[in-house]
C-alpha cells in the first residue's frame, strides 16, 4: 500500500505543480494587480464568505461518500443518484442563506452580483468534490488526479485570453475572474459524472425521502467538521475587511499573502484527498497503518519547514518581486502564514487518519474549540496588528490543531512512532536555518538563486536526516 501510495502521490504532485502555480501566479496574481486595488480584496472577502455557509452546500457528504464508496464499492450505484438529488436541495437552501445573511451583514446592493456569482461556483465546486470522491473512492486515483487539474487549466485559457488578448487588454474586470470559474467548473462537473456515469450499472433518480433522512444524519458529524474547520480557516479574511476602516486594503494584502500559503497548501490538500481513502480501506481490511503515516508525515513536514526557512530570510523580495503592492508589511504577513503551514500538514495527515476512523466526534470537540480560539485571537490582535495579526492568529491556531490532533490519533489507533519524527524536525529546522543564514549573508547573488540554494540544502539535510530516505522509497517496487 506505500508502494501504491507513493506512486499516486508523486503522479498527483507532478499534474498540479505544472497547472495549479501556473494558476495562482500567472492568473490570480495578475488579475489582483490588474485590477484596482482593494477589488480582489472585496471578492477575496466575499469567497470567504460564501465559504463559511459551505456546511449546508455539502453537509459532509464529500468525505463521507470518500470514506463508504472506498470500503463497499457496491454502494455506488445506490448512493449516487440520491446523493445528488440531496445535494440539489442543500444548493438552494444555501443560496438563500448566503443573501440573506449577506443583507444581515450590510453588504450593499453592489457587492450582490459578484456574491451571485462566487455562490454558483460553490455550489459547482462542491458538486465537482462529490464527485471526484466517487472516482477515487473506486480507487481511481490518476484519473481523480486528473480531474483535480482541469478547471485550473481551463481557467488559465480563459482568464489568459481575457487579460493578455488585445481585444480584451485594459478592460478586465473583477466579475470576468468569477465568470470563468464558473465556466471552468461547469465543464470539469460534465466530465466527472460522464466518467462516473460509465461505472453505474443504471441511474434511476427517485425522491426516497427516507434514504434521503438517513444520507443526512449519517454525513451530519462530516458536515459539522467540515463548518468548524472552514470557519477557522477563513473567517479570517471576512474578519479583517469587517473590523478595520480600511479593511478592503488590508483584505487585499492579506489575500496577497494568502496566495502563497495556499499554493503551498496545495501539497497537504492532495495528501489528504489520496490518504483518506487509502486509510479507510486498510482500516476496513486490519492493515498495519504506522509505515503509511510515518512516511507521509516525514515526506510532507520536511518539505514543509525546507519552504519556511527559505521563506524566512526572502519574504519580503517575494512579495515585491509578485505584486506591485509588495512591502516588508505583506512580507511579515506571509512569514507568520508559512510559520503555520508546518502545521497544516500534520493536521492534514492525521485528520484523514482519523476521519477514515469515523472519530469525528472527538474531531468536532476539537474543531469547535479551535474555532472559538480562532475568533478570540483574531478579535484581539485584528485591531492592533490588521493583516499581520490574523495570520498571527491563523498559526496559532493551526499548531494547537496539530498538537490535539497527533494526541487524538496516538490515544485511538497506533500511528507509528511519530516522537522520533517529531525529534528529527527541529534538527531539520535548525540546519535549514543556519546553511540558510551563510547563504542569506554571504553568497554574492541574485534573491532568487539564493532562495533556491537555501530549499536545496534544507532536502540536503532532510536526507541526511532519514526524514526523506531514497533507498527506502526504491525500496517499495518491491513491496
Amino acid at each position: 500500500m506505500k508502494r501504491e501510495f507513493l506512486i499516486n502521490i508523486i503522479f498527483l504532485l507532478a499534474i498540479n505543480l505544472l497547472i495549479k502555480p501556473f494558476y495562482l501566479f500567472g492568473i490570480d496574481r495578475t488579475v489582483q494587480n490588474t485590477v484596482p486595488i482593494g477589488e480582489y480584496g472585496i471578492y477575496f472577502a466575499l469567497f470567504n464568505f460564501t465559504f463559511l455557509f459551505q456546511i449546508v452546500n455539502d453537509f459532509g457528504i464529500q468525505n463521507f461518500n470518500n470514506r463508504n464508496i472506498a470500503q463497499y464499492n457496491h454502494l455506488l450505484d445506490k448512493y449516487f443518484p440520491n446523493i445528488l438529488i440531496l445535494k440539489t436541495l442543500l444548493a438552494l437552501v444555501y443560496i438563500v442563506l448566503v443573501f440573506s445573511t449577506a443583507w444581515l451583514a450590510g453588504y450593499g446592493a453592489s457587492a450582490l452580483p459578484l456574491l451571485a456569482i462566487i455562490a454558483a461556483n460553490q455550489v459547482l465546486n462542491s458538486l465537482v468534490l462529490f464527485l471526484r470522491s466517487n472516482i477515487s473512492g473506486l480507487g481511481k486515483y490518476r484519473l481523480d488526479s486528473v480531474l483535480s487539474v482541469t478547471d485550473r487549466l481551463l481557467l488559465i485559457l480563459i482568464c489568459g485570453i481575457l487579460l493578455w488578448a488585445p481585444a480584451f487588454r485594459g478592460q478586465f474586470r473583477i466579475e470576468w475572474f468569477a465568470l470563468s470559474q464558473t465556466v471552468a467548473l461547469s465543464f470539469t462537473a460534465v466530465l466527472a459524472f460522464l466518467v462516473i456515469y460509465r461505472q453505474l450499472s443504471g441511474l434511476r433518480f427517485r425522491f426516497n425521502r427516507p434514504f434521503l433522512l438517513m444520507l443526512l444524519r449519517r454525513s451530519a458529524p462530516y458536515a459539522l467538521a467540515f463548518f468548524l474547520t472552514s470557519i477557522y480557516n477563513r473567517i479570517d479574511g471576512v474578519m479583517v475587511e469587517r473590523l478595520l476602516p480600511d479593511g478592503e486594503i488590508e483584505a487585499d494584502i492579506y489575500a496577497s499573502a494568502f496566495r502563497l500559503f495556499e499554493a503551498s497548501n496545495m501539497a497537504g490538500f492532495l495528501f489528504a484527498g489520496l490518504l483518506l481513502p487509502i486509510f479507510s480501506g486498510m482500516i476496513k481490511r486490519g492493515e498495519g497503518l504506522s509505515g503509511l503515516v510515518q512516511m507521509s508525515f516525514r515526506l510532507i513536514g520536511a518539505g514543509a519547514l525546507t519552504l519556511f526557512a527559505g521563506i524566512y530570510f526572502y519574504r519580503t523580495e517575494i512579495m515585491v518581486a509578485l505584486y506591485d503592492s509588495g512591502s516588508a508589511y505583506s512580507g511579515r504577513v506571509l512569514l507568520y502564514l508559512m510559520g503555520g503551514f508546518f502545521a497544516v500538514c500534520g493536521t492534514y495527515i492525521f485528520g484523514s487518519l482519523l476521519v477514515a476512523n469515523g472519530s469525528l466526534r472527538q474531531l468536532n470537540y476539537l474543531y469547535a474549540a479551535s474555532l472559538l480560539f480562532n475568533v478570540v485571537l483574531n478579535l484581539l490582535l485584528i485591531p492592533k496588528y490588521k493583516a499581520e495579526g490574523a495570520a498571527i492568529a491563523t498559526c496559532l491556531t493551526q499548531f494547537g490543531v496539530l498538537i490535539a490532533k497527533l494526541a487524538l490519533a496516538h490515544r485511538l489507533l497506533k500511528p507509528g512512532n511519530t516522537l522520533s519524527t517529531l525529534i528529527r524536525f527541529p534538527a531539520l529546522l535548525a540546519l535549514s536555518f543556519t546553511t540558510g543564514f551563510f547563504i542569506h549573508g554571504y553568497l554574492d547573488t541574485g534573491w532568487f538563486w539564493r532562495f533556491l540554494l537555501t530549499l536545496a540544502a534544507g532536502g540536503i539535510a532532510a536526507l541526511g536526516l532519514g526524514l526523506v530516505n531514497l533507498r527506502g522509497l526504491a525500496q517499495l517496487k518491491n513491496e
